[in-house]
């Protein structure tokens, strides 16, 4: 493969890379991600302005580093036309070095597929699909505004088969408006008869900015949806779907690396409108830097400025960030972290994390394993709290 050399110092580890595309035919209610009714002429002038996003980030040492996963997300990224995807990824290939065995996933909506695109895909490299069912019952998925049905989720399913895809993800909702614990047991089985490799399994959350948080729907009891959820997850496990993260269960050697690496807090790069960047400087093995990015968010500006007038916000992280969005990543993971990964990402002392730790142990929010953090099934219940403890000044 083609691409620069890697610049980025010594024992910097690879990248992630997440290209964001911000259109969708409508947008959900539940929904508080970066995303806007669809613009036709816009997309197809997106994909040059990514690649030009892209030549920009390049301009730090610390971005050249063979990129081991790529994640187009959305918004709906199966707008895109299998041309544009194949012009888009040989465009990072021509620009980046690729791991021989990089995962590249890209999101798609049941109600956009088309089985021509889905290979068109796949012949353009991407070897990961994120098929965003939600439900297979269709009263609840019109009370979530999706656009699609649930036969149309399971014509996608096999559409990506198809074309050849056998690591599908497939993103999957509990706790939504008049569901029952009867009913999302059937929606669970739903899912897992279509035997996907890899299954996020969320809880319908009424987040800010979106339509629901400003105008909720009747959600069932929350000791109901917390039966749901620890029912569901003892049905994941014995379908051979092992838990790794809060809400990502996968089959043996299908986690998801992308996301690992955020989890992980790992680096990565990101393009696109609203998408959001980490990377760090290394010297000599150890880190002495680490900042964030986030490009303009609205589409329309994105568009419509110069590569160099991209990058909306820039920040440094200091010491108390560190601590905090490790800790707010790393305690995702159902394996947790040892000492010497917070070290080796952050650069700083294992010291730091001392109070916190002792705090949470003592709530019971992890286990007392000494030489491994790892969140206890309560800690996990109450991850907002466990992170929590880790927040400068937060008593």
């Amino acid at each position: 493969m083609t691409g620069h050399a890697t610049g980025a110092g010594d024992g910097a580890p690879s990248l992630g890379l997440y290209i964001h595309l911000p259109w969708c035919v409508r947008k959900c209610p539940y929904c508080d991600f970066n995303s806007h009714p669809v613009a036709g002429a816009a997309l197809a002038a997106y994909v040059e302005h990514l690649l030009a996003d892209l030549d920009r980030a390049l301009t730090v040492p610390e971005a050249h580093r063979p990129v081991a996963s790529i994640f187009i997300g959305g918004g709906t990224p199966s707008l895109l036309p299998g041309s544009a995807v194949a012009r888009l990824l040989d465009g990072v290939r021509a620009r980046l070095t690729l791991a021989p065995d990089a995962e590249i996933s890209l999101e798609a909506n049941p109600g956009t597929a088309e089985a021509r695109r889905f290979a068109a895909y796949r012949e353009a490299g991407v070897n990961r699909l994120s098929i965003g069912v939600q439900s297979l019952e269709a009263e609840r998925l019109v009370a979530l505004g999706r656009i699609h049905s649930p036969e149309e989720a399971r014509a996608a399913v096999a559409m990506a088969r198809a074309a050849g895809f056998d690591n599908l993800n497939l993103d999957l909702m509990f706790g939504l408006p008049g569901q029952t614990p009867a009913l999302a047991r059937a929606d669970l089985e739903a899912a897992l008869a279509l035997a996907p490799e890899h299954l996020s399994y969320y809880q319908l959350s009424l987040e800010p900015g979106s339509a629901f948080h400003d105008d909720p729907p009747p959600l069932p009891d929350p000791d109901l949806v917390a039966d749901i959820a620890a029912a569901g997850q003892e049905r994941l496990a014995a379908a051979g779907l092992a838990r790794y993260e809060v809400s990502a269960y996968a089959r043996a050697g299908r986690r998801c690396r992308h996301n690992l690496n955020y989890w992980r807090f790992g680096d990565y790069l990101g393009i696109g409108a609203g998408a959001h960047a980490k990377l760090s400087r290394w010297r000599d093995g150890r880190v002495e830097r680490v900042w964030r990015e986030a490009r303009l968010a609205d589409p329309g500006a994105y568009l419509g400025a110069v590569p160099g007038a991209l990058v909306a916000e820039r920040r440094v992280l200091d010491a108390d960030d560190l601590v905090v969005e490790f800790a707010l990543n790393a305690l995702r993971l159902v394996e947790g972290f040892v000492p010497a990964d917070f070290v080796r990402a952050t650069g700083l002392p294992v010291t730091r994390l001392a109070v916190p730790l002792e705090r949470a142990r003592a709530l019971g929010l992890i286990e007392p394993d000494p030489a491994r953090v790892v969140p206890s099934a309560r800690g996990r219940d109450f991850l907002d709290d466990l992170v929590g403890l880790f927040v400068p000044g937060d008593d």
